[in-house]
């Protein structure tokens, strides 16, 4: 059985910039609010991160400002994702000089590959990698996923520790699970996901979420956790109209909206993402109040 990188919450942490550039404080404010509240792991450079327009120099310098940030106190997971394998990997090597404790890495998107190229992709990544490997299923985004079955191959990998599962279906998770037992750790990818993911073995989520309220998601994890399935139901019930919410438009518009209008950050964003439909922004706004986000 390999030991998982983290237990509970992990945050998909946004990537905040000003006038184009990172602002390298409100980053660390960021980090230090999640450690607040209990988050277990960041997940630096990802989806939410914005890790698609990010220099390999922007990405090593988040790892970096992530890990000395973080200071031991939570794991940090460094988005590695590409198209291109030889990439994933030179971000690999720059996560380790940085001081990551592990990988995030998606399946190539355009590239698409099949599930004997998705076995190279991953299997080429942790070869050459001293980093334990999370991969991250997400086919929306990608336009292909990871069938059960290649989970099962990937799963005698030594170095391939973990799967960011984001597909949304519940049941090919629980086929995956069964073919692959203990031999690799699942996290939800969707926050409206993790209980029922839980429930059936899943070991937390990376949670989009958890940018807002990190305290809510990790006690929701918890919860999980201890078997206290029917808590854990009324308060992922209670907080499902946020869920949502970050997913009206493509994420992580909605959260960086959010994280503005709650004085966390700025909202801006790189291209070809824009700011949020003014509709949107006015519920959205509704359903922090909702939740004690905005006065």
């Amino acid at each position: 059985m390999k030991s998982p990188i983290f237990t509970g919450s992990a945050t998909a942490i946004v990537t905040p910039f000003r006038a184009g550039s990172i602002d390298t404080d409100a980053f660390r404010r960021l980090i230090e609010a999640q450690y607040a509240g209990g988050t277990a792991a960041i997940v630096v450079c990802g989806t939410t991160g914005e890790g698609a327009t990010l220099s390999p120099e922007e990405h090593a310098r988040l790892f970096r400002l992530a890990a000395q940030t973080a200071a031991g106190r939570m794991k940090v997971i460094a988005g590695i994702g590409s198209n291109d394998t030889a990439g994933a990997l030179d971000m690999a090597k720059r996560a380790e000089d940085a001081g990551a404790d592990g990988l995030l890495m998606v399946t190539p998107y355009y590239n698409k590959t099949t599930q004997a190229g998705l076995v190279e992709h991953f299997t080429y990544v942790a070869d050459r990698s001293a980093l334990p490997l999370i991969v991250y299923n997400v086919p929306s985004r990608t336009g292909v996923g990871v069938s059960p079955e290649t989970y099962a191959i990937l799963a005698g990998h030594a170095n391939i520790n973990a799967v960011k599962e984001a597909s949304g279906s519940v049941g090919e998770f629980a086929r995956a699970k069964a073919l692959c037992g203990d031999a690799l750790t699942f996290y939800s990818g969707n926050d409206s996901d993790t209980v029922a993911m839980m429930a059936l073995g899943a070991k937390g989520v990376v949670s989009v979420a958890s940018n807002l309220v990190p305290e809510t998601v990790s006690r929701l994890c918890a919860l999980c956790l201890d078997g206290n399935y029917a808590d854990a139901a009324a308060l992922n019930e209670r907080y499902m109209d946020l869920f949502s919410a970050l997913f009206w438009e493509v994420n992580p518009i909605p959260v960086k909206t959010a994280m503005a209008l709650a004085g966390m950050c700025s909202d801006e964003m790189r291209l070809p993402l824009v700011p949020m439909g003014r509709a949107h922004r006015e519920d959205l706004a509704q359903v922090l109040k909702k939740h004690g986000l905005l006065a």
